[in-house]
């Protein structure tokens, strides 16, 4: 087993062993939804915000010798790609019964996610989100596992997306973390690794708890995974022809599909319409790209048109309705963040 946690990536480029990292419950906040995707250390991220209003998002993370926990919460919902370290389990528990989608499936109440790492997958949270996250090395795991004479399903593990818990087993889970990440102040001294193992151990019995007694969720029906694979294409083509104002009637053409069918596999599997799917996910890509350096001779109506954005007004305004504030505002705050971070 190699000797490192994961990688973290930094602006240098260069790779941070974690293990030699200070153990701290390290507090992050982010008002746009791209740097909170960044946010939690050494995932592979990429967040499109659904709903309209300013974003805010919120993160506590630890990181332990054998483990990362984490609270995650988001104040609008939010299209996520995600993608964990390798050699490692994730596991999600939601906090309250506003349930999430994994990779187009409901996980409700007495369900928990669990992803592989180094394997994509997608989330889509509604507003007001917030989810408990603990990622596990898998040899600690299986280790673990045997030490308390867990019978685990390991293969169903390994390609599992929820899986149905004993209730008493996930509120055990969720108390043990909540006390975790609240026990110390966000900043404050490190934590010593060996005051750590107690706590680790604690996370890896409450895991293991839900694990012995439970049960996935039923495989995916041959017309849900169709209807997953029409939305894949659809996403792949807009993505590939972004600087055209892609229409519904031509995507149904494109796909093969009526539009009825094409609605329903929306609202299945992403739980929106493929008319607010359209213009959710171009006006997402024109923020990322206006949040880049842009030289002199590109301004926002030149990002606008790549996005297929041709009336300058209506993307201004629709810009405005989803992320609460204009294209200008956004150029303005990021012109004045490098001098006011070079006066501090």
């Amino acid at each position: 087993m190699p000797n490192t946690l994961n990688p973290q990536r930094t602006a240098g480029g260069q790779a941070v062993p974690l293990l030699n990292r200070p153990h701290q419950i390290r507090t992050v906040d982010a008002y746009d939804a791209d740097d909170h995707a960044c946010n939690l250390t050494a995932w592979k991220q990429n967040y499109d915000q659904i709903t309209p209003g300013k974003f805010h998002g919120v993160l506590a993370e630890l990181q332990m010798p054998q483990m990362q926990v984490f609270l995650e919460q988001t104040s609008q919902a939010v299209h996520q790609s995600c993608c964990v370290w390798p050699d490692a389990f994730w596991f999600g528990l939601q906090m309250h019964a506003n349930s999430g989608r994994i990779n187009g499936r409901l996980c409700g109440t007495g369900a928990i996610m669990v992803r592989p790492g180094n394997c994509e997958f997608e989330l889509v949270t509604p507003v007001d989100y917030a989810i408990y996250g603990i990622v596990i090395r898998r040899n600690a795991l299986l280790c673990a596992a045997d030490q308390m004479r867990c019978r685990i399903d390991w293969s169903q593990l390994a390609n599992a997306e929820v899986l149905h818990v004993a209730d008493a087993a996930n509120t055990a889970c969720l108390q043990t973390l909540a006390s975790l990440l609240s026990d110390h102040d966000a900043g404050s001294e490190q934590i010593p690794a060996a005051s750590l193992e107690l706590p680790q151990q604690a996370v890896m019995m409450a895991i293991l708890s839900m694990l012995d007694t439970s049960e996935a969720d039923r495989a995916l029906s041959s017309s849900f995974m169709r209807r997953q694979r029409i939305v894949g294409q659809a996403r792949d083509y807009v993505l590939a022809h972004r600087d055209q104002a892609i229409a519904v009637p031509e995507l149904c053409e494109h796909l093969h599909v009526s539009r009825r069918t094409l609605q329903y596999c929306f609202e299945d599997v992403l739980g929106i319409s493929p008319i607010q799917y359209l213009r959710i996910i171009r006006l997402n890509g024109a923020r990322r790209h206006l949040r880049e350096d842009l030289s002199n001779s590109r301004t926002v109506r030149d990002v606008a048109v790549d996005w297929g954005f041709w009336h300058f007004s209506q993307f201004s305004s629709d810009y405005r309705k989803l992320f609460g504030q204009s294209p200008s505002e956004l150029l303005r705050q990021r012109i004045l963040a490098p001098s006011l971070a070079s006066s501090a």
